[in-house]
């Protein structure tokens, strides 16, 4: 099923696949609209997060502005990785874009 993009949605880009698991949990939700929210498929590290978000989302986002993005991500006890991706998010998309993760692995 395809994502309505001119009506609120919500994404979810996780970093590897036990935070895809952690996030097609939460969208099982039955309380939540199965056409509202989308998982993407994992890149494969927080660092081809970024890169996917950068190279394709950030332009969609500002064409489709009902979007909503969560980065979904380790921190790996790294106490600077919010402030790097945080840091890498566009001050226009920022109300849209969140970032979550789990202090190590989870």
């Amino acid at each position: 099923m395809r994502i309505n993009r001119y009506v609120p949605h919500l994404l979810v880009l996780p970093e590897d696949d036990p935070n895809r698991q952690i996030a097609n949990g939460f969208s099982l939700n039955p309380n939540l609209d199965p056409r509202r929210i989308q998982v993407l498929s994992p890149p494969g590290g927080w660092r081809k997060v970024i890169a996917e978000f950068e190279n394709n989302h950030v332009s969609a986002m500002q064409q489709y502005t009902e979007t909503r993005l969560i980065l979904l991500i380790d921190f790996d006890d790294r106490e600077n990785r919010l402030s790097y991706v945080k840091s890498k998010i566009l001050d226009n998309l920022k109300p849209r874009v969140f970032i979550l993760g789990v202090q190590s692995e989870p």
